[in-house]
């Protein structure tokens, strides 16, 4: 397949310039039918040019979508995606590292709900990886929030997979769509539950769990007093590859609104550091106000300019992630974003990102 001339070209260094413009574009290129290309792709980074990471991503949408790849090489600045026909069925990719499964499904999730069946997407990296939302997190917080779009899938974690190996495996099984509905999360309610996992694997010992659930208790007590906080200590077993320690904290409020605080042990960090980071995470998500917390804010947009109608969500402040994924989507469908100022009578300040869909409809279903 010979690149179209009338590709539309997408700068990959724009805002923030990382590889969130080549996944938000790519599922856009594939869903749409049109062909794009970026340049200067992830220009700003220590190291510039498609990793591994990138590169995996981008093959696996080229398969689902019956496309071709141009500049498809590690390190390569430049890339054209033409796509065909989006598929069903079976897709594999592998990182052969342990970089993130959770943004393989990021790129891939939006192309396989307009295929014109189900897909079994087989994905292998890390799946607590850094500089990537755990794969907690898009089971526990992404997930039920995507169902409120009519997104329907499910996520088995056959192997978790920790730097530097990776060697983790989740194999998701994903609904198509005729069409995303829109969806409306203005009002936060009140938290009513907070809870979370605290995990070691391989050789770790388990009195790290221990010290990072407690010291995450600790530190959400001294804001909040009157809930439970149920924080499970947890060793990895038989399903982890490699040696690694996390935390992830999830709130709960009266409306369904869900908001996370992560953390991955590192070489030399105490565990109860480890703690600490995700419990201050989670208290500066639950402050803002908003009904999504900073992780979700951006992954949510793809959804937002795709579904039929208009979407409004109340965040904190507008990630630059989020920013440049409105940026993307308005660039390569007809969606249209505004995002305004909202101050509330004790003088907080949210912001309400509305958008009027695209209303992509599946041709395949």
């Amino acid at each position: 397949m010979k690149m179209d001339s009338t590709a539309l070209e997408v700068d990959g260094s724009v805002m923030e310039g990382g590889g969130q413009i080549l996944r938000v574009s790519a599922a856009l290129s594939c869903i749409t039918g049109s062909s794009i290309k970026i340049t200067k792709v992830r220009a700003g980074r220590s190291s510039p040019g498609l990793r591994p990471q990138h590169l995996t991503g981008l093959e696996l949408v080229r398969n689902i979508c019956s496309g071709s790849l141009d500049g498809g090489t590690i390190g390569s600045t430049e890339v054209s995606l033409a796509p065909g026909k989006i598929k069903s069925g079976s897709h594999i990719a592998d990182t052969k590292t342990a970089g993130s499964v959770v943004l393989l499904l990021q790129v891939a999730l939006p192309c396989a709900l307009y295929a014109d069946a189900s897909s079994e997407l087989c994905l292998k990296g890390g799946t607590n990886a850094e500089m990537a939302p755990q794969i907690d997190y898009t089971v526990k917080v992404f997930k039920p929030i995507l169902e409120k779009f009519g997104v329907h899938f499910d996520c088995n974690i056959k192997m978790r997979g920790y730097f530097p190996k990776g060697g983790g495996e989740i194999v998701v099984t994903v609904n198509p769509v005729k069409e995303l509905s829109p969806v409306t999360m203005t009002d936060r309610g009140k938290i009513t539950k907070i809870y979370g996992r605290a995990f070691v694997a391989g050789v770790l010992p388990f009195k790290l769990a221990k010290d990072m659930s407690a010291a995450a208790v600790r530190t959400i007590r001294r804001e909040i007093k009157d809930l439970y906080i149920n924080i499970q200590p947890l060793q990895e077993k038989e399903k982890a590859r490699g040696n690694g320690n996390g935390i992830i904290i999830i709130a709960e409020s009266s409306t369904g609104c869900l908001f996370a605080g992560s953390a991955l042990g590192k070489k030399g960090v105490y565990a109860d550091k480890v703690g600490i980071e995700a419990a201050e995470m989670l208290l500066m998500n639950m402050r803002n106000n908003g009904c999504v917390d900073d992780f979700l804010q951006d992954q949510l947009i793809i959804f937002m300019a795709l579904a039929k109608g208009t979407s409004r969500i109340r965040t904190g402040a507008v990630t630059l992630h989020t920013q440049t994924a409105i940026h993307i989507a308005e660039q390569l469908t007809q969606a249209k974003f505004s995002i305004t100022k909202s101050e509330d009578e004790l003088s907080n300040v949210t912001y309400i990102i509305e958008c009027q869909g695209s209303g992509v409809s599946n041709p395949n279903l």
